[in-house]
């Protein structure tokens, strides 16, 4: 009986899906009600804990591009992985700056056939339509991580694959990194 407890107990102190969600937007929030003090290199600064912690940029990169990931070098791959990552809290620093009254809600939360979880949620902008959010989880190690963030019905990680694995066959792994690269370099000077 000992045994049950203490499992139970471990249970209770990893972190939930939802919590990890929660936590994410939360940091959001604040950073668009500073977004405008804070500019673009203080956004970064400020979501790049929130979005390393609460995201599976190491998967997400693997995912994004697909079969070609395994005919990249281990350097390759972590050299992906790691302007992957850029371009993800980029891509929020850029996305979430300024604040007039947003809120996130959270819906429903479901558990997937493959042992992963999706958060429903929506972001309610005043004077606009609200955006859904279906974040897409899976367990890593001792917590939860998004994988997938699906906005208005629309895969983030779809559009990103369609497009990166274009340009892998097409030009080269060099040119994929460039082309990235150039994207995060564009998102610091809007």
């Amino acid at each position: 009986m000992a045994g049950a407890n203490s499992v139970y107990a471990l249970d209770q102190s990893k972190p939930k899906a939802r919590q990890i969600v929660d936590n994410f937007q939360e940091e959001l929030i604040e950073v668009m009600k500073n977004g405008k003090k804070l500019g673009y290199s203080g956004r970064y600064d400020k979501l790049k804990g929130s979005v390393t912690n609460s995201h599976d940029l190491a998967k997400i990169a693997r995912i994004v591009v697909g079969k070609e990931w395994e005919k990249l070098t281990e350097p390759q791959q972590q050299q992906l992985v790691d302007v992957f990552s850029r371009l993800s809290i980029a891509s929020y620093a850029h996305n979430f700056k300024d604040y007039s009254g947003e809120t996130f809600t959270f819906d429903t939360e479901e558990e997937t056939t493959r042992g992963g979880v999706v958060i429903h949620s929506h972001l309610t902008i005043p004077d606009d339509k609200p955006v859904k959010f279906d974040y897409m989880l899976k367990e890593k190690g001792d917590s939860w991580r998004i994988i997938n963030i699906i906005a208005n019905g629309v895969s983030d990680l779809a559009l990103k694959r369609s497009e990166y694995t274009t340009i892998l066959q097409r030009e080269g792994f060099d040119a994929l990194m460039a082309k990235i690269n150039e994207k995060i370099d564009n998102y610091s000077k809007q």
